[in-house]
């Protein structure tokens, strides 16, 4: 399957982005760049990244329906969108997965958007499962961020922050070993996610893709 975003304005030769941008006639734009570079007739998800308060979330869900009618693209993402923003897409065209952070220590989106997720029948892409690498263990109040790193931006992250959450993360440990021997890894991203509901695909912690001459990948 191929997945790709649209709703950014990137500079393409600093591969920066430059803010949001979900007019209709980018998304075309977006989409058409993006089958080039990915080499491919079709984009079989293409995602919402993020909503774009200056355009109608009606005429981004036309946009991509216009794109499926083409046969350039076979299903409509969103992406940290709201319980309105999700019907109100749902509406024009039905929207096929939501991918919003969710994990044991993010559990915002339990509150109204799941039970709409589960429905509409649409599905759950969490990404940060892992908590940003912290609720496996690789972290504690000592560890140094790259100064370019993102999470440097988040109080989570701060080290008083850190240390204070630390006791989570070893309870989160001892009752993984009591439960099963496997790594910690594999406990706190699959089998959580897995008792959450049958409409859940924990994403990947990480993703890579390859760049082409054309440039990197349009979002």
């Amino acid at each position: 399957m191929i997945a790709t975003k649209l709703g950014w304005k990137i500079n393409h030769e600093t591969g920066k982005s430059e803010g949001l941008d979900s007019r209709p006639e980018r998304i075309r734009a977006v989409a058409d760049a993006s089958l080039k570079r990915l080499r491919t007739d079709r984009i079989d998800l293409f995602y919402q990244h993020r909503v774009d308060s200056e355009v109608p979330i009606e005429d981004v869900a036309g946009a991509v329906k216009e794109l499926i009618g083409a046969g350039k693209v076979k299903h409509l993402g969103l992406s940290e969108a709201g319980v309105g923003t999700i019907r109100r897409a749902h509406a024009v065209q039905p929207v096929t997965a939501l991918q919003s952070e969710y994990s044991l220590w993010h559990r915002i989106p339990e509150q109204e958007v799941t039970p709409t997720l589960e429905e509409l029948g649409i599905g759950f892409v969490p990404f940060s499962p892992l908590g940003k690498g912290f609720l496996i263990g690789k972290m504690d109040e000592n560890t140094k961020l790259d100064g370019t790193d993102f999470r440097n931006t988040l109080p989570r992250f701060a080290e008083e922050n850190r240390k204070a959450n630390l006791v989570f993360v070893e309870l989160i440990g001892r009752i993984a070993v009591r439960k099963r021997p496997r790594p910690l890894k594999s406990r706190s991203r699959g089998c959580w996610h897995k008792s959450r509901g049958s409409f859940l695909s924990p994403a990947r912690p990480s993703c890579t893709w390859k760049r082409t001459s054309a440039g990197p990948p349009s979002i």
